[in-house]
């Protein structure tokens, strides 16, 4: 949504209680809400930040301007969880209220450290000419929910990049704290910085490389670097801006990507061993995802159901955006495969037979099976004339497709209607989580995943078997 800067950089407290009201009464309107998916109680929903396990619970924020559907003066909104599915809002927020974030909290992460949950993001400041000045910034929170921000600049833009720099990600490797940043250098190609905790101590960096990951160059900025440790691999995940197709073959206005490593050298600033970059989602929308290692060394990882510089439907009432499922990340025959984490499960109503529905509530799971050497076609969302969203299983060919082009509200529809990506020529299974207005499908336990929005008509909520045959269960999924 288009709002003029005035509007969206006016500090909280101008924002009058009638406006607040205005905006409270049209996001109740929306018939779009999601259930179980995490959406922002009013405004902008973006990246997921500062997944991270601490006092016993995971905690999750989500970046937000609370005020529309557009990208304005952004805080972060804490949540918690004991079991991943189940976030629960503290009331706690990173306020940009800060002079090294006096035009917003952005994206960052979160680890814990003593007693403490230390957070490391980046301050947007702009000078009187609008001139942005990134700041990689950092706080503590307690086990209250208090917050404490450094009043110092922990990394300040470097000569060699542009304003453009940002998403800082802390992890440990072998005791020693790292951090990754995302970024573009003067000849305008994205690239990640590498810095090392002086002392082990998170006040105080010192810069160690420009991340040696195989990387293309063909990217004008990279977003949301994550390296995290999958049984046992380094796999990097990262949103490049700009990258070529020749390089990766991806249809969204921008990919989320990740690629698998042998072995990550600190010191020298380099990953090992590349294999070749993968998209890490196949659907219309996942963006800025975030990962992390728990304290049992488990992968554990979060996207953004949407992407930058897209409107959408929602924003008529005044929200947008979504967070994906939590995902359990593990690899097998060198593939990254994401997988809903078991407590998903604890939604299921009662498992019923696969079959037509004339009309559902567009809050189910399918769990399915599609027998190899045929065509197989669904809609979901579907209301009985034609219209629908359509899924395409071909086990003949290996090849899965999703057709948006007749369901719901059209957006975004020069970055096309179709999305597709190879399955097996056998036996598959797919998981396909339906929420109000997203769509999460796992195929063969996470092997390839398609994450989408759609947003239908009161009438398209049935669900169609168009050809083929499919078996397994719809199970209600409650919030």
């Amino acid at each position: 949504m288009e709002l003029p800067k005035e509007v969206r950089y006016k500090t909280y407290d101008q924002w009058t209680k009638a406006e607040i009201e205005k905006i409270e009464e049209r996001i109740s309107q929306s018939p779009w809400h999601c259930n179980y998916h995490i959406e922002a109680k009013t405004g902008l929903l973006n990246d997921p930040n500062g997944f991270s396990y601490f006092d016993g619970q995971y905690h999750l924020f989500y970046q937000n301007w609370p005020f529309g559907a557009a990208h304005g003066l952004k805080q972060w909104v804490h949540m918690v969880s004991k079991d991943l599915v189940n976030f629960t809002e503290t009331g706690t927020k990173l306020l940009p209220d800060h002079a090294n974030d006096s035009h917003g909290a952005y994206s960052g992460s979160a680890y814990a450290i003593d007693e403490k949950l230390f957070l490391f993001y980046t301050g947007n400041v702009r000078d009187q000419d609008w001139v942005r000045h990134p700041l990689q910034i950092g706080a503590f929170m307690d086990k209250n929910g208090k917050i404490e921000k450094f009043n110092h600049a922990l990394i300040e833009q470097p000569e060699d990049t542009t304003d453009h720099f940002r998403d800082p990600q802390i992890f440990q490797y072998q005791e020693q704290f790292y951090a990754i940043i995302g970024g573009q250098n003067l000849n305008k190609k994205g690239i990640i910085k590498l810095y090392k905790a002086v002392n082990n101590q998170v006040d105080s960096w010192k810069f160690v490389a420009d991340l040696n990951f195989d990387n293309s160059g063909t990217a004008y900025m990279i977003e949301c670097p994550n390296l995290v440790f999958v049984d046992g691999k380094p796999v990097l995940i990262f949103s490049p801006q700009g990258l070529s197709r020749q390089v990766l073959n991806y249809a969204n206005i921008y990919p989320n990507t990740y690629q698998i490593f042998e072995s990550f050298d600190p010191e020298n600033g380099k990953l090992i061993g590349p294999r070749k970059l993968e998209n890490l989602d196949f659907g219309f929308e996942a963006y800025a995802t975030q990962a992390f290692n728990n304290p049992d060394g488990k992968a554990l990882a979060i996207s953004w159901i949407g992407l930058p510089d897209i409107n959408y439907p929602s924003d008529q009432f005044d929200y947008q955006g979504a967070l994906s499922l939590v995902k359990e990340l593990h690899i097998k025959d060198g593939q990254l495969y994401q997988t809903p984490v078991d407590a998903i499960t604890s939604l299921r109503g009662e498992a019923q037979a696969f079959a037509d529905k004339a009309s559902s509530s567009n809050t189910y799971e399918l769990e399915l099976q599609v027998p190899a050497n045929q065509v197989t076609e669904l809609k979901v969302f579907s209301d009985g004339k034609g219209r629908g969203l359509v899924l395409t299983i071909d086990t003949k060919s290996g090849q899965l497709s999703l057709d948006r082009s007749q369901v719901g509200q059209q957006y975004a529809t020069d970055f096309g209607t179709i999305r597709t990506c190879q399955i097996p020529q056998e036996d598959v299974t797919l998981n396909i989580y339906l929420d109000k207005s997203t769509i999460e499908i796992f195929v063969n336990q996470g092997n390839q995943v398609l994450t989408s929005r759609v947003f239908p008509s009161k009438e398209e909520s049935g669900i169609s078997i168009i050809k083929g045959q499919v078996s397994g269960n719809y199970y209600e999924m409650r919030k």
